[in-house]
């Protein structure tokens, strides 16, 4: 198994000490012992040049954007679209106007699914995802298929948490107008083949919808090397903050595209007759927007971008095989398996419920998630109400691995 980059011996790596020192949250006890977080996978921890940033806006340049001629608007307009370009940049954008800002992920997945999705697809047309999808890559392609008349396909996935791409391609016909694919699986840590996929929906005339929360802290991205026609990200899953997020969209689809709420920014003028809507991404940005966390996420892009895609990918590749190597137990099977796997850790324990060692751990000072992962197909499949995760960032150690492993024996212990 490896991270998105395959491990490569000239990559640099990371001084862990000093992205840690970066981390002011990792620097405290819970119930009297010294934190271990291992639910990145969830909500990535902040850096505090994020922090920083924020704190820099908050405290200084505070005002509404596009709105004033004031310096302080003038100053809050600069950073909020210099905020934009960051993230451009950070996924190879090829234009800033692509970037439309969200609330995160869901939003921008949303977005896509009523704005084009409602205003193209009908009765006999087909939506196609897979069995390993979150519920924000499912849940808006239903309504929109309810709305529609339109049809919602399942590619399966095997027993390592692949998807089958015989049945993928199998799926595939002239009906099919969406394919939508998580680029890392939240629930199982495999990385999907972006590219090919949207090299065999482009074949169909299909648009591809990436979820690529999960990628954009562990792998380098490039959407225009990917060719996907959307790309959705959020901040708070790479060191960012919560509540902002970024859509990508192709500037041809985008124009296309109906707006998806009114309100202010997003027009030119307004009378009782009609409403002229503004250019692209603006006319996707109604009201107030989030402009404290577009700072936050293009200071998280930066952020990432200078600890370098290869040294991340070389530590979490050494993470993962550690954790392999270091949890490996005849009562612990490991949920997702594949051949390209990300810096997380699906598992169980024989008779023990997930919920349960989340608990246990916990007491232990060691954070984990336990669920379903808003992923409940997944779940499903391998017929299981729920696993325990253990999910890796930039700021893990293999000392945290040993934390956890400890933590497990003191499962087994009392309930095993």
């Amino acid at each position: 198994m490896s991270v998105a980059a395959d491990r490569l011996e000239g990559a640099p790596a990371l001084d862990i000490d000093a992205v840690r020192a970066q981390f002011p949250a990792l620097h405290q006890q819970v119930n009297g012992k010294d934190l271990v977080y291992l639910d990145t996978a969830a909500s990535a921890q902040r850096a505090q040049c994020v922090i920083d940033a924020v704190s820099h806006y908050d405290s200084h340049d505070h005002a509404n954007v596009h709105r004033g001629v004031h310096a302080l608007s003038q100053r809050a307009t600069d950073a909020f679209e210099g905020a934009r370009r960051s993230v451009a940049q950070f996924i190879n954008a090829g234009s800033e106007s692509e970037i439309v800002f969200t609330r995160g992920t869901t939003e921008a997945i949303n977005l896509v699914a009523q704005s084009y999705g409602r205003s193209t697809l009908k009765a006999g047309d087909e939506v196609l995802i897979t069995w390993m999808e979150h519920h924000s890559n499912i849940v808006p392609w239903q309504m929109v298929c309810e709305q529609t008349g339109a049809t919602l396909k399942v590619a399966r996935i095997d027993e390592r948490g692949q998807i089958d791409m015989e049945h993928f391609r199998s799926l595939l016909n002239e009906r099919t107008r969406v394919v939508g694919v998580v680029h890392i699986s939240n629930a199982l840590g495999t990385i999907n083949p972006v590219a090919q996929i949207a090299r065999l929906a482009h074949e169909v005339g299909a648009v591809v919808v990436v979820d690529g929360a999960q990628a954009t802290p562990h792998m380098a991205v490039d959407v225009q090397a990917l060719d996907c026609d959307f790309y959705a990200l959020s901040g708070h899953k790479m060191y960012g903050p919560t509540g902002i997020g970024a859509l990508y969209g192709k500037r041809a689809l985008l124009d296309a595209m109906p707006p998806w709420q009114g309100g202010g920014d997003m027009i030119l003028a307004v009378d009782f007759e009609r409403t002229l809507y503004n250019e692209v991404p603006y006319k996707f940005e109604a009201g107030t927007p989030n402009i404290s966390g577009a700072i936050g996420l293009a200071a998280a892009c930066d952020f990432v971008r200078q600890l370098g895609h290869e040294a991340i990918a070389r530590h979490e590749a050494d993470l993962l095989e550690y954790a392999m190597t270091r949890l490996a137990a005849p009562d612990l099977t490991v949920i997702g398996t594949a051949q390209h796997k990300s810096g997380l850790v699906s598992f169980t324990l024989d008779g023990i419920h997930p919920h349960d060692i989340g608990t246990i751990v916990d007491g232990e000072g060691v954070a984990i998630r336990t669920g379903h992962h808003c992923a409940m197909p997944v779940m499903t499949f391998f017929n299981l109400p729920a696993t325990a995760r253990a999910s890796f960032g930039v700021y893990t150690r293999r000392e945290d691995i040993d934390r956890l492993a400890d933590a497990l024996d003191q499962v087994r212990e009392v309930l095993g």
